[in-house]
């Protein structure tokens, strides 16, 4: 062609994607800093284990809608089905990947209406621990704002707080502890790891044993997902059972990754041969 088709739907998609990470970031943080705060101490990691837990089905779901979505043409609902003479199993076939993202942002909008109806202040529960140090910063600093005229206490924008010494400072403090920044890299290299593995374990799925992109995703979604949130809310249990502080979770934590490196070293010795194709693995003749 002289010319190459050009779109610009990528620019939507990636509207789309920013505005949705916008509306889930609060939820993690805020929600873990309220478990922290009013909960009981000994069921904070049981609570932030399950929070994690129910954060992992939602992939294990995305994944199997996105089979189903593959198995159907990408201009479903614009085509007669009985015109189109390619399968699944097709390499020229393209699914639906757009519906998932009609289905999932419904969703995430109906269930983005309940809170609307909670109240402003939440009341603390009967036997959390009252001499907490997040608390009774919040304490403090509720009383010193009431001392203060009302003119000191109007809420500051967030360009001000940007160019202020009080972002940086408290910025340079978090980042100078060591076992939060430990933490902050280890969480990064695990990511990264983890990411990268599901993002291409489909694809070797479908080169190397032939399956379909519905059925890479069904099996994905079946089988990787279910096993790392079961492990995120055992370890919530244990940890709640035990009543380990921050050494000894700092001790399992390193347990736990060590054998889960030493058993992803077995990746090294599972694998396929490369499929036989002419002019790249062999010659022509």
């Amino acid at each position: 062609c002289e010319k190459e088709p050009s779109s610009y739907m990528w620019i939507y998609i990636l509207l789309g994607n920013m505005l949705r990470g916008i509306g889930e970031t609060p939820i993690t943080p805020l929600g873990i800093s309220y478990l922290d705060d009013f909960a009981k101490e000994e069921n904070v990691p049981v609570y932030v284990g399950f929070l994690h837990t129910i954060a992992m089905m939602g992939p294990m779901f995305g994944f199997l809608l996105g089979s189903l979505c593959a198995k159907l043409y990408v201009d479903i609902g614009f085509v007669d089905p009985g015109s189109i003479t390619i399968t699944p199993q097709d390499s020229r076939w393209v699914g639906a990947w757009w519906l998932g993202f009609l289905i999932g942002g419904a969703l995430s909008f109906l269930s983005a209406i309940p809170f609307c109806f909670l109240p402003k202040s939440l009341k603390k529960p009967e036997g959390a621990k009252k001499d907490r140090a997040s608390h009774g910063l919040l304490e403090n600093t509720g009383a010193m704002g009431n001392k203060l005229s009302p003119e000191k206490t109007k809420p500051r924008k967030l360009s001000a707080m940007l160019k202020g010494k009080y972002f940086y400072n408290s910025l340079k403090k978090v980042l100078g502890n060591r076992m939060y920044f430990t933490f902050l890299c280890c969480s990064l290299l695990q990511f990264s790891s983890f990411i990268g593995f599901v993002t291409y374990k489909p694809k070797y799925m479908e080169q190397q044993y032939g399956q379909s992109t519905s059925k890479s995703n069904f099996l994905i979604g079946i089988t990787s997902l279910p096993p790392v949130g079961l492990g995120v809310f055992l370890g919530g249990l244990i940890m709640k059972k035990y009543k380990m502080g921050i050494i000894a979770a700092t001790k399992f934590s390193f347990i736990m990754s060590f054998l889960s490196y030493a058993m992803g070293l077995l990746h090294f010795f599972v694998g396929c041969d490369n499929h036989v194709v002419a002019g790249m693995t062999v010659s022509y003749e």
